[in-house]
């Protein structure tokens, strides 16, 4: 590992100002066995940017990323590390990264080398504050000194988790709560004074809650007497009883699920039945063996009696009985699971109503046939206490609206805002690797001279046997830097593959694509669907709306052309080993462009953000959609 510390690279950086750097910094969910140091990311980013001062480095205020609350094995659900990775291409705007040690990049011994690779093959010098030295892998001893390094991180966390899994055994055996709050019980602290007399806490236990009690046996005495899921929900929410989620605003039929097969509430208590694993990068949950399983018997906590569980359970497992389950996937006959199967809907799951419930697909008997409508989830699924929004429309009336008021946005105005926008990243890209190309081959001058001198000064020696390790190994370290500098440059001299210089070759190639989208919008709906997924950044917002009388639907969206007009769904991903994820969506900037007296709204790429490798131009999509 070296030591090299500065502000410049040669003449490099007298002639291109002081290094611009950025600062990453993490604190664990656990704390257990961790600095003082690393237990804040302020002061992370405090001391990483004096650090920057001391050494004559810029700190891109947009390049400060900070990961708070999340544990390093985590790779793919890490915002701040994805927006790091993210900015690596096409080409970092940063010179240098500043951690505080190398665990804050993460403690999984493979993804952190991986990553720490993809960011020194970026061009971007990597430094620890606490250590003052720079990170390396210019050589096999720097190789091996990273394995080394991540070995112990990776060891340090599963000591780590090892001594939290022995802490909640002792509490789940003693009867103590080992995890969050239970929706009829409230948690109670039990202290004891400290060495300095003031009480601390020694553990919590858990005593019932008589209101909330009284709302789980009604649920259970209400599905011991037939009622549905989505009926419990609605009674709740009709009842105005407060949902159990601390902040939440109704009651679902999933948490009236979860509550009915608790155990707890006939006061059996079951810990360890899951166990955290981290696999591709992120964390899962794994199923323990039974005989893992720590059963613990609390009459204390009863709030049904065996009798009323028995019944309840009697109608769960009737309806499994009347409803059975298909084949699981993979075994013979099994079809593929519903979520893997294209939806026969244009709207599901593109849609939301103004209460924040999705758009969902349903179907009812109209008259002679069954006819199929789009209405509010939550209206259908919590009841008109959380949504009184009970507007069901014919799925296809809202589906031509909807289309035709996309395909209305696909016009010149917005090709011609977007071929402008092409060239002019074109142009910049050309600039970004001009520079980048004299960059290079002035540090490739100074490689060149280092190796020259250094082939002269093993020339001079008497036998080859007396030259000495030192200079040997210096010239090979520089023979390597060499050929991976040359191997650069020719890779930022090649052209940039599909990128057309001529401006009414562009213009036609967007124009046709634009005309190719507006047939399959109106055409085919397996195919309008997917471009609809591809060209809305977000979901679109149903407003209920009443117009002479008539009622109906106000609907907008924004969307981009980013993968439409590239061939491509935007955003994409890349994986790397375990299936490590670099890559994340940012939210672009916009402007606006008045042209022949209307106003297109442009979106401009973040500098953290190569998702999407087309032209991004949104549209808004507003329409009064009513039915007689």
């Amino acid at each position: 590992m070296s030591a090299r510390v500065g502000g410049s690279r040669g003449g490099l950086g007298q002639a291109l100002g002081p290094l611009l750097a950025a600062i990453y910094g993490r604190k664990s969910t656990d704390q257990a066995g961790v600095s003082d140091e690393q237990r804040s990311v302020t002061r992370q980013i405090e001391h990483a940017r004096q650090y920057a001062a001391q050494h004559g480095w810029l700190v891109c205020e947009e390049a400060v990323y900070v990961d708070d609350g999340i544990s390093g094995a985590e790779f793919v659900k890490r915002p701040g590390f994805l927006r790091l990775m993210n900015a690596l291409k096409p080409r970092p705007p940063f010179q240098v990264l500043i951690m505080s040690e190398e665990s804050r990049l993460g403690r999984e011994a493979i993804e952190t080398s991986y990553a720490l690779k993809q960011i020194l093959d970026a061009g971007v010098r990597v430094f620890y504050y606490l250590e003052d030295r720079e990170r390396t892998l210019d050589s096999a001893t720097d190789k091996v000194l990273l394995a080394v390094t991540s070995y112990a991180s990776e060891l340090e966390r599963e000591r780590a988790q090892q001594r939290t899994h022995d802490a909640l055994l002792r509490k789940a055996r003693a009867g103590h709560v080992t995890g969050g709050r239970v929706y009829g019980y409230n948690n109670v602290e039990v202290s004891a004074p400290g060495p300095d007399g003031r009480p601390k806490r020694q553990y919590v236990t858990r005593r019932i809650n008589p209101a909330q009690a009284a709302v789980v046996r009604q649920l259970f005495e209400r599905c011991a007497a037939g009622w549905g899921f989505t009926r419990m929900a609605k009674a709740l929410n009709a009842e105005h009883v407060a949902p159990p989620r601390p902040g939440g605003t109704s009651w679902a039929p999933t948490a009236v699920r979860e509550m009915l097969l608790r155990d707890d509430y006939r006061g059996v208590v079951r810990w360890n039945r899951t166990q955290k694993v981290h696999r591709g990068g992120t964390r899962g949950q794994r199923q323990r063996p039974p005989e893992e399983i720590v059963t613990i018997e609390n009459p204390a906590l009863r709030i049904v009696s065996d009798a009323l569980w028995e019944a309840a359970h009697a109608q769960l497992a009737q309806r499994r009985r009347a409803f059975a389950a298909r084949l699981a996937p993979g075994t013979p006959g099994a079809s593929a699971p519903r979520l893997d199967q294209p939806s026969p809907y244009l709207l599901s799951g593109l849609g939301r109503c103004t209460c924040g419930g999705a758009l969902i697909a349903m179907s009812r008997h109209h008259g002679r046939r069954r006819g199929y409508f789009y209405g509010c989830a939550y209206n259908s699924k919590r009841g008109p206490a959380v949504c009184r929004n009970n507007l069901h429309l014919p799925q296809a009336v809202l589906d031509t609206a909807v289309l035709e008021a996309v395909a209305a946005r696909l016009d010149a105005h917005v090709v011609a805002a977007a071929v402008a926008e092409a060239l002019r990243r074109l142009e910049e890209t050309d600039r970004h690797r001009a520079e980048r190309r004299f960059a290079l081959e002035h540090e490739l001058r100074l490689v060149r001279a280092r190796e020259q001198r250094l082939a002269e000064a093993i020339a001079q020696g008497r036998e080859p046997d007396t030259t000495p390790d030192a200079v040997l190994d210096a010239l090979r370290t520089e023979q390597a830097r060499r050929i991976a500098l040359e191997a650069d440059i020719a890779h930022v001299r090649e052209p940039v593959a599909g990128s057309p210089r001529d401006r009414q070759q562009l213009e036609h190639q967007l124009r046709h694509r634009a005309a190719d989208v507006r047939s399959l919008l109106l055409r085919q709906l397996p195919q309008g669907r997917a471009v609809l997924r591809a060209l809305l950044v977000d979901r679109m917002t149903f407003t209920p709306v009443i117009t002479a009388g008539t009622r109906g639907y106000r609907f907008a969206g924004q969307g981009s052309y980013g993968g439409l007009l590239t061939g491509e769904t935007w955003p994409t991903t890349i994986g790397g080993p375990n299936g490590i994820r670099t890559r994340v969506c940012c939210p672009p900037r916009a402007f606006s462009i008045r042209s022949a007296g209307c106003t297109v709204l442009t979106q401009h790429l973040s500098p953290r953000d190569s998702n999407s490798a087309g032209i991004l131009v949104p549209f808004s999509c507003r329409a009064l959609l009513a039915v007689a």
